[in-house]
Formats: C-alpha cells, structure tokens, sequence
C-alpha cells in the first residue's frame, strides 16, 4: 500500500493558525469518509480483485485497509486514491482491539462476515465521543435474520448463524450504521429481506449501488423502505466503482469560506446531497452559485441569524456539520437557535469557542447562539472530528493566533486539511510537539 498522509512530525503535533485571511480559489472535494469506509467493509462479501476510485487519504480508511488486511486481504493504494482489493483469502478472524477502538466504523464488518462466512467475532465499536453508539439496532436486525448473537468476555460481541433467512425488519429509530450492517447481512440470506424505517443518507445508497454493482440484488435505496433478494454468491472480480463525494467535508469548506469572508468553488460535489445545507447557508445571507457538480460561495457580510437549524436525519441538516455551523453562527448577526436531534454529547466542543470569545448557551441539546463581532485566538481541544473542523474554523476567523490540538481526530475525516486551506490561502501549519494549552 501507498503511505497515508504522512506529514513527518513526531510527538504531539498540533495547527498554528493566524486568522484573518480571506479563502479564495478552487477546492476539489475528495470521496465521502462515510460511504468509503462501509464500501470497503462491503468487499469482503465479493471475492475477486475490485478497484475503488475517490478513495480519501485519511487515517479512518487506513485503519480499516490495516483490518482487513490483518484478516488476509490482498491491498494497494496508490497516492491518486485508486484502492485495488482483493478479499478472496480473508478469513473471518477476531478482530484486533487496537484497530477497532480507533474505529467506529469497524463495526461494519460484522454484517458481511456473518454473510460470508456464517459468523463474526468483533469488539464494539470505538471512534469519537459524541454521544449514545447503541449497536442494539444492528443486532436486532442480526437476530431477526437467523443469527445467535452473545455478548463475549473482552467487551466482544459473537454473531452467528448456520443459515441467513431473509425477514421483514422495521428499525425503531433510524440509523445509517444499522441500516448499512443489516442490507450487508442481507445480501446473501435465503429469501426477500424488508428493511423499514432505514437511513436515507447519500452514502447508504452509494453502499447498496456498490453491493448491486457486485451481484447483490437492492431496490429501495434512498427511500425509507430497501428490499433486498438473497443471492447465492457475490463476486468483485473487474468491479471498478468510484465513491461520491463527501458533502461534509465540501460543507466544512464552503462554511471556511464564508466565516473568513471568502470565494470559493468546491467542485466535484453532488449539490443535491447539500439541499438542506445549503438552504441555510443562502438565509445567512450568503451568495451562492450551484452548478452540477460544483457550488460557488462568495462570502457576504454581515452574516445573518440562521434563525433555527435543526440536525436531523437525511435529507434534514446534517449532524456531522453541526459543529461547524454553530462556529460560522457564533460571528451572525443576533439569535440562532441549533437542535441536535441525533448524538446527545454533539456540543463537547462549546467551551473552547466560549474562550475564543463567542456566546453560546447550551440547554440540553439546543445551543443558543448569539453572535459576536470578533473571535479571538487562543489553545483550543479538538474533541472529535467534526468539532475538530468546527475549532479550525473559528481559527480561521479570529483575530491574533490560534493552536488547535486533537489532530488525530481531524485527520480521520479531512485529508491533509492544512495544505487544502493552505492553497487557498489560509494562514495554518502543523506544528511537532507540545505547546501551552492554557
């Protein structure tokens, strides 16, 4: 395999940041972390050499190359982002705590191992802490297919079964990750398989277009109702399917734009993915240009209250850009009210943008934002991915400089994110070594 990102500094790196400075250029939007890292899990139900284009260089993907690999995958990554996998000589081996404590995603793996191979030995899942990641909906799902699933000393979870049977499945809450795992399972079950109540997210599709394009027979996705008709066998053998963009990386960015009072085009995204999104970016006041397959945002001021946004599931706002809205919203004009409908742990990164200077309460899962006129810089904690770009936007913006630490969880879903603003003319480099967080 290609390197990873690999950016040469050792001990405790972190972003110094000089805010200020306007971003302006083109930013070309890579391939969706939520739909690739799902994408991968699913070639283990497809023997056969397959190629993935758009495959982003973050270390998310990288943990889950190195799991399947330890599990006897055949893997090359170029540095283009072209993945080449083979799994026709994986073997369903437990899987290692110390790849899958870093990974929510790992958990994905579970559905098309039981498929395959009739059982799964995976310990729950790790990744951010942002609140509830109940596995309780996966593994209903699991039960209601014919599998025995125990809990396993170790904090592992056993799933097996001697024959998959397809059933008609109703989920009582909607989840990507459960929806995901359960249509993987479903794949290879004997019989029709009805999911109810599913995940309507773009990289939901984009999983069940990648599964159709290997033998596997799905009709439904992106509505609320996926059937799915069992086939006997699946193969990846000369597939070459490449992955959407990623809408909340191309949000984050339009968002950096728009709190430095830029210009931007984020090209190579799908603009449908972003209605929501986008819908509210325009009522802040922002000028946008949206194209086919690219959006345009000329950064206006002042920025308008976005009166109320609430994150919800697909098509509504979407959570994973909540963070970095409410530090775009934290320099509006007057009141914004932001609901987080699905992570109960969503404003773990409130504090740090208070001491940058913004004004935000915080009532159970509802943030009133009140906008200031200025940030300030200051030492700031990334605590999960998403708040991690929320701090570096407001960064951007500030007045003075700003470190930002928690690289380690930035880099699991913004690929190489200081030369992408740094070309776009930011003011941001990775700094080796601890500095004074206080």
């Amino acid at each position: 395999m290609a390197a990873l990102y690999n950016n040469g500094l050792n001990g405790n790196p972190h972003f110094l940041v000089e805010g200020g400075r306007p971003l302006r250029g083109v930013f070309k939007v890579p391939g969706a972390k939520n739909a690739a890292l799902p994408i991968i899990a699913g070639t283990i139900l497809a023997p056969g050499r397959l190629t993935l284009g758009r495959v982003p260089d973050i270390s998310d993907v990288r943990v889950m190359l190195e799991l399947l690999n330890h599990m006897g995958a055949e893997i090359e990554l170029d540095d283009n982002g072209i993945l080449s996998i083979d799994t026709t000589a994986l073997k369903s081996v437990p899987a290692p705590y110390s790849l899958v404590k870093k990974l929510n995603a790992s958990f994905d793996i579970t559905g098309a191992l039981v498929a395959r191979f009739g059982e799964a030995m995976v310990p729950m899942p790790g990744g951010c802490v942002i609140g509830t990641r109940a596995v309780d909906q996966h593994l209903m799902g699991f039960r209601l297919l014919g599998c025995d699933v125990r809990s396993e000393p170790g904090g592992f979870v056993a799933v097996k079964a001697s024959g998959l049977v397809g059933n008609r499945i109703r989920f009582a809450k909607t989840s990507v990750g459960a929806t995901k795992n359960v249509m993987m399972a479903a794949c290879m079950a004997r019989g029709r398989t009805v999911l109810e109540n599913v995940a309507r997210e773009p990289e939901v599709v984009d999983l069940a277009n990648f599964l159709a394009a290997c033998g596997a027979s799905i009709n439904g996705q992106g509505s609320s109702r996926i059937e799915i008709s069992g086939v006997r066998g699946m193969s990846g053998a000369g597939v070459r399917y490449n992955i959407i963009s990623d809408r909340l990386v191309a949000g984050t960015y339009l968002l950096a734009a728009a709190i430095t009072r830029g210009e931007i085009t984020a090209t190579g995204v799908e603009p449908e993915h972003l209605k929501a999104f986008i819908r509210k970016l325009r009522k802040t006041g922002q000028d946008l240009t949206v194209g086919e397959d690219f959006i345009h945002l000329r950064g206006v001021s002042p920025i308008l209250s976005a009166g109320a946004v609430i994150a919800e599931p697909y098509p509504a706002f979407p959570t994973d850009l909540q963070p970095p809205m409410v530090a775009y919203l934290s320099l509006a004009q007057g009141v914004s009210y932001v609901k987080e409908k699905i992570f109960d742990m969503r404003f773990n990164y409130v504090d740090d943008l208070r001491r940058m200077g913004a004004n935000i309460e915080v009532d159970s899962n509802t943030a009133v934002v009140r906008g200031v006129e200025r940030l300030m810089g200051a030492p700031i904690d990334a605590p999960d991915i998403r708040a991690g770009a929320a701090l570096v936007l407001a960064a951007l913006a500030a007045e003075g400089t700003s470190q930002v630490h928690g690289l380690h969880f930035i880099d699991r879903g913004y690929e190489k994110m200081e030369e992408r603003l740094s070309a776009l003319g930011a003011s941001i480099r990775r700094v080796a070594g601890d500095a004074d967080r206080h």
